[in-house]
């Protein structure tokens, strides 16, 4: 028979669907779609693989044949119902007894083999190949029938005819001159304007059915583009192409418009799906497009393999995975400049069958680590214990050490090597998010950079490395908020009117994951809904402080803020654990930085081991910048000697509007209600709260000071400061009437006004009520208004003044709000 020769580039086009997109009737009707436009332009070649989940299912038939359990036969009626549901929902009534009768023929020739497997106890290779090849021959076989009565000018061509392999049963390698001859051959004179081929299934020279392994039909497909020289090769699948990163993980990743072979190679070694890299190399060599689309969205542009970009795109083109990885090890003094380490190494692996998927080696020769797939490990730990036995018992070498649970991330992308510090920017971004890196690999032509973590982190990393090199540096935080109230609900708010104005301007995507009052607490990884929270929270489960964490921590997201709303002792207890896991703490609770001085420090030293900021400008002076101001004197070198402030928006508020008409009691029932004060006023009235500010602000100036070393000169009577509940401090106010109307007239037939004053000095400090006169800067300080005056170094007659509102949810609020901030532009 004449050989029939093709042209340079071929006008046919080769069509390969996945089982995702011949799984049932009504995707394959959409496939039928597809295959009638793509014929009026050119004729096709058109491979299909089994319908989805079948390939699995015969192997399962199989294996109980084998086992001798007959319950292979019951997985052989699923088989069989499968295949005849499609037929009888995809074909015309009038066409579908012939089919229907062809595969019954087909299943029964099936079972006669499962017979055979049951009566012997076991599956040969050979066997085996020719049960899972009945999946891609039935469901080709419907598929052109199908064709057929919808009109499409089709032919069916078994695979066997064309494709020949050796007998390497269950991975055959394909003898690609004779194949080549036969496609060349076939496809240079077949009229149809389409042709269905199925995937995955090729013969030996013998005539013996073997299969072409993993990505089997894509391989398939890739084999008939090279031989025929076709247009392009497409492969429809479930996903629109290739992503910058695993969709499934990455919620804002995207479709490569375009890609090179070498880029796709490497994406699809490090774990994307949509191809298997052998597939790749038929196509190759010719230089042939790859062109990746969705069956189900076909008007999406997918993803277009081709030999070159033009080198015009951004130097990072994805971001790939694998999982279930083991490291392993080999390490000692005795490797040390001897030859033949590395050969007997890899040589036992090699004999081993063991694919060996990242290496790395110190310069030291002291020690070889490699990654291999976890199935794998322990055969792999096995045999170079084994190589290495006499080294291993004379402690020259150590055992092989074996780690678990790992995973490996790879950035991929064709012009990396010509863009400066993409992997310190890799590492950097990791780091900050405390993915600890346990190995690295590049290959010299600087394709990859590839970094083993620990599997739990491989979500978090994705994410952040997408973040870094794909989103135009917006910046996703995700907030873990516990304290609704007065503060928390008004926080919620000014992130929800916020948040478009944050995107766009300051490039912060600030999500709220999780909320938590004293009675429920509700998580959405999408983040919640804040125009609804309300009742999200209300509808939520169970409030549980050691839950919550636990559950912030198996999140394991990027950029987490754990914001505390709340005045509780045993939330601030937490601060430590979620520091630990590099979890950021933003927080208007006072307790933690005004604990020991041993706690607090232990605070700021995890903060900055772990890269995870704790904030707490609002511990004093609200919104105000009093906090960062101080922290920016003292960086700059500036030393504070004094300092003088009213502190308590709450006190100051009250003692404002305290007068001869106004009682005591009425204008601190006043401040409550506004929400000036704590929910329990004498927390601020004895003057703890304001101890407690001075002492943070005494700590930040770098002094060590404990809170039993402020004096406090308290106004309150004994009995008012014994009272255990609110209602009795608020009566025992109205019983001290005349004591603090006494105080008040003092102040002012002295021409005095009252204020809550902090102040410290040479290492000392005091808080107390004072009668300030006229010409004080603390004099005329209205309302709820908080001062600060800093005497330092640098500020030493005219001191550094710091005024405004110091109490209120809303400027609270807007003090956490900033701090998030903050730590959003870190």
């Amino acid at each position: 028979m004449k050989q029939h020769t093709f042209s340079k580039r071929n006008i046919m086009k080769v069509l390969k669907f996945g089982g995702t997109s011949v799984a049932n009737a009504e995707n394959i009707q959409k496939v039928k779609s597809i295959v009638a436009e793509e014929a009026k332009k050119e004729k096709l070649v058109v491979v299909v693989s089994a319908h989805g989940g079948i390939t699995d299912l015969l192997l399962e038939t199989a294996h109980l044949a084998s086992k001798q359990d007959e319950k292979y036969q019951e997985a052989l009626e699923k088989i069989e119902s499968r295949h005849l549901e499609i037929v009888q929902n995809l074909v015309p009534i009038a066409s579908q007894s012939g089919i229907i009768s062809y595969v019954k023929r087909e299943l029964n020739t099936l079972e006669t083999l499962l017979e055979g497997a049951f009566l012997i106890g076991e599956t040969t290779p050979k066997l085996l190949d020719k049960i899972v090849s009945y999946g891609e021959l039935l469901s080709s076989y419907i598929i052109n029938q199908y064709f057929i009565s919808e009109s499409i000018d089709s032919v069916y061509k078994d695979s066997r005819q064309l494709i020949k392999t050796n007998d390497n049963f269950g991975k055959a390698v394909v003898d690609y001159k004779t194949t080549n001859t036969n496609c060349e051959n076939y496809f240079g004179t077949v009229s149809y304007s389409t042709t269905v081929v199925p995937g995955f299934v090729a013969s030996s020279h013998e005539g013996n059915s073997t299969t072409l392994g993993r990505g089997g039909s894509d391989y398939t497909a890739a084999i008939i583009a090279g031989a025929i020289q076709a247009s392009v090769l497409e492969i429809w699948t479930d996903v629109s192409g290739m992503y910058t990163a695993n969709p499934k993980l990455v919620k804002q990743a995207k479709a490569i418009a375009k890609i090179s072979y070498q880029e796709a190679m490497e994406l699809s070694h490090f774990g994307a799906k949509v191809l298997y890299p052998p597939t790749i190399q038929p196509v190759l060599s010719r230089e042939i497009p790859i062109h990746i689309r969705n069956t189900f969205k076909p008007e999406e542009t997918g993803t277009f393999i081709t030999k070159n970009t033009n080198g015009k795109e951004q130097p990072v083109r994805g971001i790939s995975h694998i999982d279930n990885i083991s490291l392993l090890s080999l390490e000692g003094p005795g490797m040390v400049g001897i030859h033949g380490i590395s050969k007997r190494f890899f040589e036992v692996l090699s004999q081993k069958e063991i694919n060996v998927v990242l290496i790395t080696q110190a310069s030291s020769e002291h020690s070889i680590c490699i990654a291999v797939a976890t199935d794998d490990a322990k055969k792999a730990k096995e045999a170079i214990d084994e190589v290495f036995e006499y080294e291993i018992s004379l402690h020259k070498i150590k055992p092989v050490i074996v780690e678990h649970q790992q995973a490996i991330v790879a950035l991929v992308g064709d012009n990396m090597k010509s863009h400066q510090g993409l992997s310190g920017k890799m590492f950097s971004a990791l780091g900050k998010n405390n993915v600890n890196i346990r190995v690295i690999a590049q290959g010299a032509s600087e394709r990859n950079i590839s970094a083993v973590i620990k599997k739990e982190d491989v979500k978090k990393a994705l994410n952040t490395l997408h973040e870094r090199f794909f989103e135009e540096n917006i910046k996703q935080l995700n907030l873990f908020v516990m304290g609704v109230g007065n503060v928390g609900a008004k926080f919620l708010n000014q992130i929800h009117q916020q948040k478009k104005y944050l995107k766009e301007k300051l490039k912060l995507n600030i999500r709220v994951v999780a909320l938590s009052n004293s009675r429920t607490m509700v998580f959405d990884e999408g983040g919640i809904d804040l125009k609804e929270w309300e009742e999200l929270l209300g509808n939520g489960e169970k409030a549980d402080k050691v839950l919550f964490f636990e559950k912030v921590k198996k999140l394991n997201l990027r950029n987490s803020i754990f914001v505390d709303n709340t005045a509780n002792e045993k939330v601030a207890s937490t601060y430590a654990d979620y520091l630990k896991n590099s979890i950021a703490v933003v927080t208007c609770n006072k307790i933690a930085s005004s604990s020991a001085y041993e706690n607090y420090q232990y605070l700021k030293d995890l903060s900055r081991q772990y890269s995870a900021p704790f904030l707490f400008e609002t511990n004093v002076g609200a919104g105000l910048p009093i906090i960062d101001t101080l922290k920016n004197l003292i960086a700059s070198g500036d030393r504070v000697n004094k300092i003088q402030a009213v502190l308590s928006g709450s006190l100051n508020f009250v003692f404002n509007n305290f007068d001869n008409q106004n009682p005591f009691k009425d204008v601190v029932k006043q401040a409550q209600v506004e929400g000036y004060t704590e929910p329990d006023p004498k927390i601020d009235l004895s003057g703890i709260d304001v101890m407690r500010k001075i002492l943070i602000l005494a700590r930040e100036s770098g002094h060590q000071m404990e809170i039993d070393d402020i004096e406090n000169e308290a106004f309150l009577p004994e009995e008012s400061l014994a009272t255990t509940t609110v209602d009795d401090f608020f009566e025992s106010l109205s019983t001290y009437k005349n004591h603090f109307d006494e105080i008040y007239k003092e102040a002012t037939n002295n021409n005095c006004r009252l204020k809550y004053v902090a102040q410290f000095e040479n290492g000392k400090a005091k808080v107390g009520l004072q009668q300030i006169p006229k010409d004080h800067p603390f004099y005329n300080l209205e309302g709820k208004d908080n001062i600060v005056l800093f005497y330092t170094d640098r500020y030493i007659d005219q001191p550094l003044i710091i005024k405004g509102a110091g109490a209120g949810a809303d400027v609270t609020a807007s003090g956490i709000f900033a701090d998030i901030i903050r730590i959003g532009n870190f």
